[in-house]
Parts: structure tokens; sequence; C-alpha cells
């Protein structure tokens, strides 16, 4: 298969679109992060990478705390407005209803199917475009619709996602089960 050089680019499918919530001044506010992920199982720690310039960030700073919140297909006009729009120009408090966990500063979205409540153990500056913040989940909320035998279930779910090219997407169909089906591979030779 022929490649084609691409350059230093993060071609990393797919991303998931997230908002991360905030209070900044008193109020909730929201941004949309594609630049997310898992840092490690226990303690549950995740990250969210963005601009330094963002108005997101004075609020996880002041606070030390952020939500993560999941938002559904349903959910992609105000994915994209909160993520095109800053809270340095439009208050986006009214956008979602909110609520609150225990560490009450972490705004969080009741009409996102899942919320993760996060407590700030790092933030991380590369001297880039970006600045990391590593939180720690203190609680996750699922909706209970968007629960399968009391676990969460990626299709009622339905988590939007982003890809580089500057576009929305849906999760396709499930391919095969994680950790088993790797156990039917034959190399070349024919060996397990």
């Amino acid at each position: 298969m022929a490649k084609k050089k691409m350059g230093p680019r993060h071609f990393m499918y797919p991303q998931p679109a997230i908002i991360a919530g905030t209070n900044v001044d008193g109020k909730p506010n929201f941004m949309t992060v594609a630049w997310t992920g898992v840092m490690q199982h226990s303690p549950a720690l995740i990250y969210i990478s963005i601009r330094r310039e963002r108005y997101t960030r004075a609020g996880i700073e002041a606070n030390g705390t952020f939500s993560v919140n999941i938002p559904s297909t349903r959910q992609v006009v105000e994915t994209d407005y909160v993520g095109i729009n800053s809270g340095h120009k439009v208050d986006k408090s009214k956008v979602f209803n909110t609520f609150y966990g225990s560490l009450e500063t972490a705004p969080m979205i009741e009409e996102c199917p899942v919320n993760m409540e996060c407590k700030l153990i790092k933030a991380i500056d590369f001297e880039g475009t970006h600045i990391v913040f590593v939180g720690e989940v203190v609680e996750t909320f699922v909706s209970e619709e968007c629960l399968t035998d009391g676990a969460p279930d990626v299709e009622k779910i339905d988590p939007l996602i982003f890809s580089t090219e500057g576009r929305y997407w849906g999760i396709g169909r499930m391919v095969a089960k994680a950790f088993n089906v790797g156990k039917g591979y034959e190399n070349k030779d024919g060996d397990k």
C-alpha cells in the first residue's frame, strides 16, 4: 500500500468531541474540546488540552475543577456553538441545563448522557499553543436511559466524534469484542 507523507500532523481517529465546563466569574461556561483523553485507570485521570487564551482556562485555574461532558449526536448544534463562541464575548451559561456534584464548581450538562466531575491535579505548559489540564475524576454520572444491564451503552449514548478535517461524526457499528478477538490470531507462518 502506497503511503503519502503528511508532515508532523496528529491524525488520531476518532477524537471525542467533549464539552468542558467550569465556573468563570460565578457563572457556568462551556467549551468544546477535541484534544482530550484518558491518562490512567486508578486513580481515574483524564486530560483536556486547550489553547492558552481560552476563557475557560481562567475558570479551571481559579476553581481547580472542571467537568467533561460527553454530548450525543443530538447535541451537535449546541456543541458546535459553545466551541465557536468565546466566553469572552458570549454568555454560554444558559445554553444547557446544569447541575453540580460534590466539588460545587464544575458545572455539568443535564442534556449530555455522560458527565465527569474532575478535580484539577496538574496543568502542564509545554510552551506551545495549548495547556494540558489533568483532572482526577471524582464522580461520573450517566443518564439512566443510556444504561444496559447497569453499564453505559455506547449505542444509547451515541457520542459525538470530531475529525481533524473539521467534521462531526457518530459511532458506527461494533466490529469485535476487545480482549477477545485477538485470541484467534495466527501470523503469516500459521503460528499463534
